[in-house]
C-alpha cells in the first residue's frame, strides 16, 4: 500500500502467518508483539490511531502465549498483535485473547460532542487517513481501520451501528466485516450495533470470525462458484456520487470476469425504503415505533424477495470519497450501510479501487442472515483470483 509507507515500513505478515510461525516455534510471540509496539511508537504521533498503548502488559501477555505454546497448547491466533476499538474494547475481545491474540492498545473513536461520526481522536490528535493525511479515515472505528491499513497491526476490532466498520474499511482500503446483528454479544440496547473486524485479508477476517463464533475451520464449506448476486448503485433511495459508484461497479465486473459472482436481475428492485427514519427512531428514546415497524417490515419483505433469487447484494460501501477533517457536508456517509443495521444482515466491505484523490473506495457485499461464511468465502476467492481493487 504505497500510501502508508511514510508512516514506516508496514508489516506484511498476516495474522494467520504470524500465528502459524508462533505455533511452529519459528517466531516468538514476544518478538511479534515487540515489533508491533515499535511500529506504533514510530507511526502513531502522525497517524493518531491509538488512544492508549499497553506496552508492558502486552509484553507480559506475549510471554504467557509463548509459554502456552511451548507446553503444547494449540492457540489458533497465537501471538497475533491486535488493536481493540476504544478503551473498553478488551471486554469484547475476550474470545480473541483466549485464541492467543495479544492486545497492544485501544484505538481512536470520535471525540465527545460531535454531530458526525466519521473521524477519530487519538492520544496525539485527530486520526488521519493513511492514504492522505488531510482526509478522515471514517468512523467510528477510525483508529482500528487506520492502524490496520498502515500495517501497525494485522487485525483490529470494531463495532458497526450504522456502517462504523464498513465505511472506514472502504476509505482506508482494508477488509471490514459486520456480523449479523444479534449473533454475537453487543452492549447496544437498540440492537443496531454488531461486532466487526478490520483486517488486510479476508483470511484474517475469517480467523476473527472463527474465534468469535466458535466455529472450527472444518465446519466451513466453500460455496459453489460463481455465487449469484444482484448489483444496486443506490438501493433505490440514496444519491451516491458517480465516482464511488463507478469504482464499485468496476469491482463487480472484475468479480464476474474472475468467475466469483454471476449477476442476476431481480424481478423488482432492489428498491428499499430509506432507513433513516427507523434508525433515528431507534436511537431516540420515546420515539414513535411506527416508523421503525414500517421501514423494517417493508425492507425485510423486499430483502427476503431479493435473497430468494440471489445469494448476495452488491453496492458501493460509501456514497462519497473520504472527506476532510472539517466534516462530511450534507451527505450521510451511512447512506448505503445503515439499512443493514436496521435489517440486521451481515455485510462486508472490500477495496474496490482508488479515486482521483488517491484514496480507496469500497464494494459492499450483503448476505442473508447468518451467512458470514459466504461473505468471507467470496472475499477470499476475490483476493485469490486478483479481483480486488
Amino acid at each position: 500500500m504505497a500510501g502508508v509507507h511514510r508512516y514506516g515500513s508496514p508489516a506484511s505478515a498476516s495474522a494467520g502467518e504470524i500465528a502459524s510461525a508462533v505455533r511452529g516455534r519459528r517466531l516468538r510471540a514476544v518478538d511479534a508483539v515487540a515489533e508491533a509496539l515499535a511500529r506504533i511508537e514510530r507511526a502513531d504521533p502522525v497517524l493518531c490511531a491509538f488512544t492508549e498503548v499497553w506496552g508492558e502488559e502486552a509484553s507480559a501477555r506475549a510471554k504467557e502465549v509463548d509459554a502456552r505454546v511451548a507446553a503444547g497448547e494449540f492457540l489458533p491466533l497465537a501471538g497475533v498483535p491486535v488493536a481493540v476499538k476504544g478503551r473498553r474494547g478488551r471486554r469484547a475481545a475476550g474470545p480473541l485473547l483466549a485464541a492467543g491474540c495479544v492486545a497492544v492498545g485501544a484505538t481512536s473513536v470520535p471525540g465527545p460532542g460531535t454531530p458526525w461520526q466519521t473521524w477519530g481522536l487519538g492520544a496525539h490528535g485527530r486520526t488521519v487517513n493513511p492514504w492522505r493525511a488531510d482526509r478522515t479515515p471514517g468512523g467510528s472505528s477510525a483508529g482500528s481501520a487506520a492502524a490496520v491499513a498502515a500495517g501497525l497491526v494485522p487485525l483490529a476490532t470494531g463495532s458497526d451501528g450504522a456502517g462504523s466498520v464498513r465505511i472506514p474499511a472502504a476509505w482506508c482500503g482494508v477488509v471490514g466485516l459486520k456480523a449479523t446483528n444479534g449473533r454475537l454479544p453487543s452492549p447496544d440496547r437498540t440492537g443496531l450495533a454488531a461486532p466487526g473486524v478490520l483486517t488486510r485479508t479476508a483470511s484474517d477476517a475469517a480467523a476473527w470470525w472463527r474465534a468469535m463464533s466458535g466455529r472450527p475451520p472444518a465446519g466451513e464449506v466453500p460455496p459453489p462458484l460463481p455465487v449469484t448476486a444482484v448489483w444496486s448503485p443506490d438501493l433505490g433511495f440514496a444519491c451516491p456520487d458517480p465516482e464511488p459508484v463507478a469504482l464499485a461497479r468496476a469491482a463487480v465486473g472484475r468479480l464476474a470476469d474472475a468467475g466469483v459472482v454471476r449477476l442476476v436481475r431481480p424481478p423488482a428492485g432492489p428498491l428499499l425504503l430509506d432507513p433513516a427514519p427507523a434508525w433515528l427512531a431507534l436511537r431516540t428514546p420515546g420515539a414513535d415505533p411506527a416508523a421503525v415497524h414500517r421501514v423494517r417490515a417493508g425492507n425485510d419483505r423486499r430483502l427476503g424477495l431479493l435473497f430468494s433469487g440471489a445469494e448476495l447484494l452488491l453496492t458501493p460501501t460509501a456514497p462519497t470519497a473520504p472527506h476532510g477533517h472539517e466534516g462530511p457536508g450534507d451527505v450521510y456517509s451511512t447512506a448505503l450501510t445503515w439499512a443493514f443495521n436496521v435489517s440486521g444482515h451481515p455485510a462486508l466491505s472490500l477495496t474496490a479501487g482508488f479515486g482521483a484523490d488517491g484514496c480507496p473506495a469500497g464494494l459492499q457485499l450483503v448476505a442473508p442472515h447468518g451467512r458470514e461464511e459466504l461473505l468471507l468465502a467470496v472475499a477470499g476467492e476475490a483476493e485469490r483470483r486478483g479481483a480486488v481493487g
